[in-house]
């Protein structure tokens, strides 16, 4: 019946099953190079992994080898589509297929948003591909959660996507220029100049996503506008994607003042961390008062991104969720946990 010699199986209830890959498949890609895909599946499921042309046999406990199949068929779904994969990403499927969510984590994988000079941009957490369909679905989106998570990054390639496919005719990206506080007037240099490193964040990410050559030409036609939010009172803003970035230093009366620019055919997607409040103590975050006051309305959608959604280095995740571990322990109280 079965072979109780291998070490990941159990004795008592282990099963044995055997996955044939289709040829079309480059099994190096599959089981990476020098096999380490195949060793962190080993190691994820306590199974016995065996390997011998495209047959992959499993063994061990029924539930993780029935796991370990679906991972393998995701994995050969996403190969399908072009992509490499990583051996990140066989731990980001992995974890998707725990969180035993109803999306496919192939599907969540390859969505694909932008394509530029040969890079792709994509959502890489379940999270993250909700608020992805979500600034699809809705006329305003709330994006919150910690640095890192991908909230802001994913909200440019959105609108440059509108601008490419002419639903929109221009992009508008603004950052409340709370740093500065009253004293941008004796800042030397030009507007552009004071302004420049509150907005530039916004200028890397688009970077990443127009070819910079054109982003001047788009600049100076008013196409594509990097402005702090003060510039944006009392203007109606029609046929625009407009994204307000680091919201959480808003004050209730400037994110009034934001939503209400909301003109025809546009869109808004406004991202932040209430925990990582800039305004002087004592003074309230239009992020947080906001979720209480338009939780009820249609077509407005607050998405909560977390720890599990930081994209940036494997460590920076672990770093983050150390930090949240701690200010539990020591009684410190964090929006974005919910």
């Amino acid at each position: 019946m079965t072979d109780t010699s291998h070490h990941g199986a159990h004795a008592a209830n282990a099963t044995r099953h055997t996955v044939v890959v289709p040829n079309s498949i480059n099994m190096v890609s599959l089981l990476g190079p020098g096999d380490e895909h195949l060793g962190l599946i080993e190691r994820s499921f306590g199974a016995d992994v065996h390997v011998r042309g495209n047959r992959i046999t499993l063994h061990g406990e029924p539930g993780e080898v029935a796991l370990a199949e679906r991972l393998l068929d995701e994995l050969v779904a996403i190969i399908r589509t072009g992509q490499g994969v990583t051996s990140e990403t066989v731990e980001r499927v992995l974890g998707m297929l725990r969180a035993e969510t109803t999306e496919r984590p192939a599907d969540v994988l390859s969505l694909n948003i932008l394509s530029n000079r040969g890079r792709s941009i994509r959502p890489k957490t379940l999270n993250q591909k909700r608020y992805v369909d979500s600034i699809d679905k809705h006329t305003i989106t709330f994006g919150i959660g910690p640095a890192g998570t991908g909230k802001t990054y994913l909200a440019v390639a959105k609108a440059v996507q509108a601008l490419q496919s002419k639903n929109v005719n221009r992009i508008i990206l603004s950052r409340p220029a709370v740093e500065a506080g009253e004293k941008l007037g004796f800042l030397p240099g030009t507007l552009t100049e004071k302004i420049d490193p509150y907005l530039r964040p916004l200028y890397d990410a688009l970077h990443d996503m127009v070819d910079p050559e054109t982003i001047p030409k788009l600049l100076a036609a008013g196409t594509i506008e990097i402005a702090p939010l003060a510039f944006l009172r009392g203007r109606s803003l029609n046929d625009s994607f407009i994204i307000l970035d680091e919201a959480q230093n808003t004050t209730p009366e400037q994110m009034k003042m934001f939503l209400t620019r909301l003109g025809f055919g546009s869109k808004i997607v406004v991202t932040g961390d209430v925990t990582q409040t800039d305004l002087p103590s004592g003074q309230k975050s239009g992020l947080r008062a906001v979720e209480e006051i338009l939780d009820e309305i249609d077509d407005i959608s607050f998405n909560r991104l977390t720890s599990h959604d930081v994209v940036r280095h494997k460590l920076v995740g672990r770093i983050v969720a150390a930090y949240d571990e701690h200010d539990a322990r020591s009684g410190v109280k964090h929006a974005h946990q919910s």
